[in-house]
């Protein structure tokens, strides 16, 4: 495995960690009446690839799962990556070769 494909997996781990850990802080911020983290704020992991994170986070911790702009819009931004990444592995010039 060459380094730049190391720094790629540890760059989506970390981003993806920090959006189940964002959605864990403000469901704690929710119970407990306190300052919230803002829904912006909440997008922004899963704008940079860490939609899975998010989606993650949102069902393990029971958060956000009533509000049509988080059900609706993580999967959707999950999707979009998804499908960048199958056009750049498959499609673009610059696609890898697996032979």
């Amino acid at each position: 495995m060459t380094l730049f494909l190391i720094v790629i997996c540890i760059y989506f781990g970390a981003v993806n960690i920090w959006g189940f850990i964002l959605m864990g802080m403000d469901k704690h911020r929710a119970e407990r009446n306190i300052w919230r983290i803002s829904e912006f704020t909440l997008f922004i992991p899963a704008f940079f690839g860490g939609a899975l994170g998010c989606i993650l986070g949102m069902n393990f911790f029971h958060h956000k799962t009533k509000h049509m702009k988080f059900v609706i819009g993580m999967p959707l931004v999950l999707f979009l990556q998804l499908a960048a990444l199958g056009w750049v592995l498959f499609l673009s010039p610059w696609s890898f070769s697996f032979m």
